[in-house]
């Protein structure tokens, strides 16, 4: 037999969904589990071993009808027992639908109305987590617990790090600026840090460049490893930091999955009571307006270091 998953994105998301698929896979031992999901994130699932086989979703335009009937033709042709649609997306009840008209009838869990294992959409705020931990709970599957990057292993010597760091992660999506603190903010920040014995480290992508840029000038004795680490990396970095400070972002959920003691800033722009990282060495600190949040409060609401 075949089990089908379905996840696109994010990266936050992906990183909280690897419970998710772990407790899957020990749900149906022995059968063949397939993931759908984007292109950005088959290296990261193929590591964790997690699953059997990966589909790589082009996620088509629902009026490209060639392309969308050829995806649907596939799933009905694997003739799946099981589908866990972990998006929970428009797309992905339109999958269930065309699914059906296809003439396949698996077992289908999710929030598509009428399926066989419906989770309704939550009518207030609720943590990811706690809902897809409702939606495994419907077919039998035990809370499914935190991350587990063990998986997620890197040489990170050639960095030449010193015994005593703290990672700042300046970065966030570059069409929502407003997910952002102030790179002056952190390099007040890096400072103090420094000043406790612990040597900022940055981290970042080519569209943090200028943040980061500008924290190294305010806070020279930072570590710039702008545009220097992967996934594997950043996991890495995670386990040995003795805590991390950034903003919303993809790599601040896999920093604090490897279990290092995190403070996560969050504007108006997101809300942390539905997706943000878990784990009681996580802090989360929000205000309307990330300009209004002062270096003070963010020393202040710094989770214990290790």
């Amino acid at each position: 037999m075949a089990i089908l998953v379905i996840k696109h994105s994010a990266l936050g998301d992906m990183i909280l969904s690897l419970p998710l698929f772990r407790a899957i896979r020990r749900h149906h031992p022995g059968e063949h589990i397939v993931l759908l999901t984007t292109a950005p994130y088959v290296d990261l699932i193929r590591r964790s071993g997690l699953v059997d086989e990966i589909w790589t979703d082009m996620r088509p335009k629902l009026w490209q009808i060639e392309a969308t009937w050829r995806l649907i033709r596939r799933i009905r042709d694997t003739r799946f027992s099981r589908v866990y649609d972990l998006q929970g997306s428009q797309r992905t009840k339109w999958y269930y639908r065309l699914l059906r008209l296809s003439g396949a009838r698996p077992e289908w869990v999710g929030n598509a109305p009428g399926c066989a294992y419906h989770i309704p959409d939550p009518t207030g705020p609720m943590h990811i987590t706690e809902l897809r931990r409702q939606q495994l709970a419907l077919v039998g599957i035990p809370d499914p617990g935190l991350p587990d990057l063990d998986f997620l292993q890197s040489d990170i010597a050639g960095f030449n790090l010193p015994p005593r760091y703290a990672l700042l992660v300046p970065g966030g999506a570059p069409h929502r600026p407003a997910k952002r603190w102030p790179a002056e903010h952190f390099a007040a920040l890096g400072n103090r840090l420094l000043a406790k014995g612990l040597t900022p480290v940055l981290i970042g992508r080519a569209a943090e460049r200028t943040e980061i840029e500008a924290i190294k000038a305010a806070c020279p004795s930072a570590v710039d490893l702008c545009e220097r680490t992967s996934i594997t990396d950043l996991a890495a970095l995670g386990r040995q930091a003795a805590l991390a400070i950034g903003n919303d972002t993809g790599p601040m959920h896999i920093i604090a999955a490897s279990g290092c003691p995190s403070l996560v800033l969050y504007s108006q722009e997101s809300d942390p009571r539905k997706v943000s990282p878990r784990g009681d060495w996580v802090r989360l600190l929000q205000r309307p307006s990330l300009q209004d949040l002062s270096v003070e409060d963010a020393e202040a609401a710094l989770p214990p270091m290790r």
